[in-house]
C-alpha cells in the first residue's frame, strides 16, 4: 500500500510542481550554468545502489547563490520525486547514504542491516533534528524501521512540512514519535 501511494502521490506532484521544476532549471542554467540536476550513488533497500537526482547547488565545492535558496526552501529535493517513481525511494525513512557515509559512521557491519529493510526517504525522522550526531540518527532510523506505521508516516510527514515553513528551531529536541 505504502508503495502504491508513494508512486500515486509522487505523479501528482510532479504535475503539478512541474512549473515549479521548469522555473527552478531554468534558473540554474541562467545563474548557476549546467548542469541543472545534481546525481550521485546512493545506497537504497537492500542495500542495492541507485542514482538521486537533487538539483544541483553547489559548484566548485561551495554552495552557489541560488542553492542556498533550493536548500533553504528544500526544493532542491523535488527531483527526488522521480526516485520515488522509480521506486528507488519512498517519501520517508531513513535518508540514503553513500557508500562512503556508510562506512565513515561504521555502519557497514551486520549489526546495522536493518536499515536497508526499508526503502531510503525524502525526510525521515533523523531529519528531524538539528542535531548532528550519528548515534542519535542510527537511534531515530532503527526506530522509524521497527516502528513503521501509516500514523508514525504522517507524524514525520507533518513535523518535516513545519520545519520548512515554520523553520528548525522549534524541532531542535530529538522525539521518536
Amino acid at each position: 500500500m505504502k508503495t502504491l501511494s508513494d508512486i500515486s502521490l509522487s505523479l501528482i506532484l510532479l504535475v503539478l510542481l512541474s512549473p515549479v521544476l521548469i522555473v527552478v532549471s531554468v534558473l540554474i542554467l541562467t545563474i548557476d550554468n549546467k548542469p541543472i540536476f545534481f546525481i550521485q550513488k546512493r545506497i537504497g533497500l537492500n542495500r542495492r545502489e541507485f542514482s538521486i537526482i537533487k538539483f544541483r547547488t553547489i559548484e566548485n565545492q561551495a554552495v552557489t547563490r541560488l542553492g542556498r535558496i533550493l536548500r533553504a526552501t528544500g526544493i532542491d529535493e523535488l527531483p527526488q520525486l522521480i526516485n520515488i517513481l522509480k521506486q528507488d525511494m519512498s517519501f520517508i525513512g531513513p535518508r540514503p547514504l553513500t557508500r562512503q557515509d556508510i562506512t565513515r559512521l561504521g555502519w557497514d557491519s551486520p549489526g546495522h542491516d536493518i536499515r536497508w529493510d526499508v526503502k531510503p526517504g525524502i525526510t525521515g525522522m533523523g531529519q528531524l533534528t538539528t542535531i548532528c550526531d550519528a548515534d542519535l540518527t542510527w537511534s531515530m532510523d532503527e526506530f522509524y524501521v521497527k516502528n513503521q506505521s501509516v500514523l508514525l508516516d504522517i507524524r514525520v510527514t507533518v513535523k518535516s512540512l513545519g520545519m520548512i515553513f515554520i523553520g528548525k528551531k522549534p524541532f531542535k529536541k530529538p522525539n521518536t514519535g
